[in-house]
């Protein structure tokens, strides 16, 4: 979940600001939109997004290996006080997979996690002011650039735009979910033993075609629609309530410790809405075939999933591995608004 932005001088950019130069989602608070005409194409959008989430998970991507084998753990096994638990804590699991496996170990899955990220951010992105234009005219019979923003439909612009990118990342998610989980020192989950991306992709074509690859892809979807909504439609507020009230301490609009408040607050609440959907989706994602060849052998689809997590493991199984995704959460936000706003002067100033 990545939203972008623009400010100048360095600071990080914002929400508002990508929404009348970029095209991201979310802008409840716009000044004088920029001409439609002076705003980049939808190609240089996508390339601006796929550039800068890839940059931003290249330093995160350690605590989605975390995340993914907290969730993992303990799969539909009742907690019991001698139950054999590799990963204690973000720390400890972190220590683990470092002093056992190394870099390599934290840095698992990097390779489709790129591409995920170029799916899905990109056309987030390249696709956001398209999808908001056609919402408003539907609606309002109007140009999106013709009024005030309006926080529904630029909500559910955002929202679509999430569920397409995910819907088309999704075979890239499968095979990253499973290069994580993969340990031969403390495994978790069913271990599938790909050697690389490519060989991940090549045994899934093989095994289950083009069902196969886009096994879990509701649960994805899912997943990336909620986070959308509840990420652009509260980064704006929490900005602009820390920019009132502790502006004389220096957090202004444009500071990076305002952005830096305002991401981590709103990565918050966007855990608590996105966690319970993303255990599902990396459950759906990790589980080995059924015997017949076709879907799962653990879960049929994600309600299945929800329920048969919470029947065996309590309510509060889906909440596995959430500190983990708060850390990851919170730097890629900051992280991939530092590296659209880079990409955004070079765009200026030589394309």
């Amino acid at each position: 979940m990545d939203s972008s932005g623009g400010s100048s001088g360095g600071g990080a950019p914002t929400i508002s600001a990508v929404a009348q130069g970029f095209g991201a989602p979310g802008a409840a608070v716009a000044k004088k939109a920029e001409p439609a005409s002076a705003r980049p194409g939808i190609m240089f959008t996508w390339l601006a997004g796929s550039l800068a989430s890839c940059g931003a998970v290249t330093f995160t991507n350690p605590f989605e290996v975390v995340k993914t084998r907290l969730q993992l753990q303990g799969e539909l096994a009742k907690s019991t006080p001698n139950m054999v638990k590799p990963y204690h804590n973000v720390v400890q699991a972190f220590w683990v997979i470092g002093k056992n496996e190394g870099l390599r170990g934290l840095q698992k899955g990097l390779g489709p996690g790129y591409m995920y990220q170029i799916m899905l951010n990109g056309t987030r992105l390249g696709f956001y002011e398209p999808a908001k234009g056609i919402l408003y005219r539907a609606f309002t019979g109007q140009s999106s650039d013709s009024q005030r923003p309006i926080i529904p439909l630029n909500v559910a612009a955002g929202g679509m735009c999430g569920m397409a990118g995910a819907a088309l990342g999704s075979p890239f998610f499968l095979v990253k979910t499973r290069m994580q989980s993969a340990s031969n020192f403390a495994a978790v989950g069913f271990q599938h033993n790909y050697t690389s991306s490519l060989d991940g992709l090549r045994k899934i074509w093989r095994d289950g075609g083009v069902r196969g690859l886009y096994r879990g892809m509701d649960a994805a979807m899912m997943r990336a629609g909620a986070g959308s909504s509840v990420q652009l439609a509260t980064y704006d507020h929490c900005k602009s309530y820390i920019s009132r009230n502790l502006g004389h301490r220096g957090y202004d609009d444009n500071s990076v410790g305002t952005h830096f408040l305002a991401s981590m607050i709103t990565g918050f609440f966007v855990c608590m809405v996105m966690n319970p959907f993303d255990v599902v989706s990396t459950r759906m994602y990790n589980q080995k075939s059924s015997a017949a060849g076709h879907g799962g052998a653990l879960y049929k689809n994600p309600l299945q999933c929800f329920y048969k997590t919470v029947s065996t493991e309590g309510f509060f199984s889906l909440y596995k591995g959430f500190l983990a995704h708060y850390l990851r959460l919170g730097p890629h936000t900051i992280l991939m608004f530092v590296f659209v706003e880079q990409i955004k002067a070079f765009g200026k100033k030589y394309i």
